[in-house]
């Protein structure tokens, strides 16, 4: 939809105006401001015929407008505007770079008082001012004029940037400061484009309600889950791109094998569950999110505000609980029992629990594919790649053991093939960089990774994912005479190699226009709304506490939850011993960056600063 109206500021000559204005709807509004006074502008004869041009067309034009101060120019009632331009700002002869992020920083405050929800701010620069990647050459970070930085200030992300054309304004003369005949240089100029994002602010873990039988438990969300449970990417209705590559997964095995597909609810194993671990998955189990009900017997009216969840069907709830139990027994009976008698539960770190209960129901099917599709969470450590929750699809496939060597190649090769099918559709045509699938055997088991070699993500080199395991056992109780195979796919992996998505948070983002990308049917490559997000690093220094053992995966967890997800790295940078006391200090680096909000050194010091609280409290370090 064209915007309806716009407000130009810091005009120099009204040569930007008068050219715009020629080029858009008659139903458009443009206002062009300048900060001069009418009579400084008077003296300059092009500056006059351009104020003449847009009279005539109706163009409201108004002098003495501080580009800094917007809300004291506009009344409520005349605000909201759609679009707002600021070319080539600059506060004037010698000024240096900090003078005019200085400036930068105060429009981008006073713009959000004055734009529409979706509205644009439209900012030319001259060639490498910005500071970003789209300038070429690029100038070192400290000697630009950090315009996304600055933007974050006022709450706005940099959606898009793209060379400044003349050509587009037809009659653009750039006058330079204050219109005195010294134009800036326009060869290399980029017009950065930003909106509004969502505003960075302490969210506070939500507060789940569940009911079994006719009592009451609640239970905290996980800080660093915070936003992750009960999401509902591969519900029915949902066209997020975690769903739309499981059900193009699922199809395509489906054409080979009969299928078979399994629900899983709510995510949540009692601690010591029968039949859960395994030798291939109790590393899963040693990473898991643990969590203590508490019974809750306060009016749940009074308790279903925006911050906390009921769920009250007990059933649904536990279903995966009655996977656990043997077929002879009452399930729902069980697992009331089990879990009022007890209150430490764990988040499900991984499909692979359920094999065991999958295998011995009484309706399984050897030579049919069992499908699980569910979210699954785990403490990690905070790499590009690595994700405290995701969704995971779980093929289960029994087969005589007889057979063994024939299905598992089958399995292997409809594998490949339907994975390589998917990852190559948003190959360009021509290119030569398509993304390839191998199974690596692992010589300590009877486990294969599968591994994706991918140019997905913008780069001649290719990058190695592994995106999921395959695994055959014969564990069975039941079937004696079967064997089976289990293929483990990390879905978010798999949606950010097809679609291009460089950051897995971004699958999890709140932000509206992150969904309007995927089109039903249709696999594009993924294009951000926020580029080149500006990145923050901070040390921290502290000594260990001699009697306890340091836990790093701890150390991270803590970070990714005070952080809200804003650390995207932590690098062990030294250790030192005390000389006298023996004490041992650790020095790591935080980097802290955002994939889809706007963030800022303020911002990043205040959550660094209580991070340094959280370890001395939580780990017993003392920062130094």
């Amino acid at each position: 939809m064209a915007p309806r109206r716009l407000l130009l500021v810091g005009e120099g000559n009204f040569s930007f105006a008068a050219a715009l204005s020629e080029t858009l709807y008659a139903s458009t509004r443009v206002t062009a401001t300048c900060l001069q006074r009418s009579a400084d502008v008077a003296g300059n004869p092009v500056a006059r015929e351009n104020l003449r041009r847009l009279r005539e067309r109706g163009t409201e034009v108004r002098f003495g407008v501080d580009c800094t101060q917007l809300a004291d120019a506009f009344k409520p009632q005349h605000r909201e505007f759609d679009r707002i331009y600021f070319n080539f700002p600059h506060c004037g002869r010698k000024a240096g770079v900090a003078k005019n992020r200085e400036l930068l920083a105060k429009f981008f405050q006073s713009c959000k008082d004055v734009l529409a929800d979706e509205g644009e701010v439209h900012v030319a620069l001259c060639r490498g001012q910005g500071g970003t990647p789209a300038d070429k050459p690029r100038r070192e970070w400290h000697n630009s004029w950090q315009v996304v930085a600055m933007a974050a200030l006022g709450g706005f992300i940099l959606s898009d940037v793209h060379p400044f054309g003349c050509e587009a304004v037809p009659g653009y003369k750039c006058t330079g400061y204050r219109s005195q005949d010294k134009p800036f240089h326009l060869e290399g100029a980029l017009n950065h484009i930003f909106t509004r994002s969502l505003p960075f602010e302490g969210s506070q873990p939500r507060i789940f309600r569940i009911k079994l039988g006719d009592r009451w438990f609640s239970f905290p969300e996980p800080e660093a889950l915070v936003g992750k449970l009960n999401r509902g990417f591969l519900e029915a209705h949902s066209c997020h791109p975690v769903k739309t590559i499981n059900e193009k997964l699922i199809a395509e095995l489906g054409k080979a094998f009969p299928l078979k597909r399994l629900k899983c609810s709510f995510p949540l194993l009692p601690e010591g569950s029968p039949s859960v671990l395994t030798s291939w998955n109790c590393d899963h189990l040693s990473a898991a999110f643990w969590i203590s009900l508490c019974e809750d017997n306060s009016n749940s009216e009074s308790l279903t505000s925006g911050t906390t969840q009921d769920i009250e069907d007990v059933l649904e709830l536990f279903s995966e609980f009655s996977l656990l139990k043997d077929s002879g027994r009452d399930s729902k009976q069980e697992t009331h029992e089990e879990i009022c008698g007890q209150t430490k539960v764990c988040l499900r770190p991984s499909l692979l629990v359920h094999v065991q209960a999958v295998i011995q129901a009484p309706d399984f099917l050897p030579g049919s594919l069992h499908v699980l599709s569910a979210p699954v969470f785990r403490k990690c450590h905070i790499l590009p790649f690595t994700m405290p929750a995701f969704h995971e699809t779980l093929f289960i496939l029994g087969f005589n053991k007889n057979l063994k060597d024939s299905y598992l190649q089958s399995l292997l090769d409809h594998l490949k093939d339907t994975l390589d099918s998917l990852l190559n559709q948003t190959l360009l045509e021509g290119s030569k960089l398509s993304s390839s699938v191998e199974f690596v055997f692992q010589p300590k088991g009877n486990d294969y990774i599968i591994n994706v070699k991918s140019h997905n993500f913008g780069s001649d080199c290719a990058k190695d994912l592994i995106i999921g395991s395959v695994a055959t056992s014969a564990i069975s109780i039941v079937h004696k005479d079967q064997c089976f195979m289990f293929v483990s796919v990390n879905l978010d992996l798999l949606a950010m190699l097809v679609w291009g998505i460089s950051d897995w948070r971004m699958l999890w983002t709140f932000d509206h226009r992150f969904l309007k990308h995927f089109v039903p049917g249709k696999i594009e490559s993924f294009k951000s709304y926020s580029l080149y997000p500006p990145c923050y690093v901070h040390d921290i220094s502290f000594w260990l506490d001699e009697k306890k053992e340091f836990d790093e995966l701890e150390f991270h967890t803590v970070a990714r939850a005070v952080s809200q997800d804003t650390v995207i790295s932590i690098q062990f940078l030294s250790s030192f011993q005390h000389p006298e006391t023996q004490q041992v200090s650790l020095c790591y680096r935080l980097t802290y960056q955002t994939c889809d909000k706007a963030l800022t050194q303020q911002q990043v010091a205040s959550v660094q600063s209580q991070f340094r609280k959280e370890i001395q409290q939580r780990l017993h370090v003392t920062p130094r």
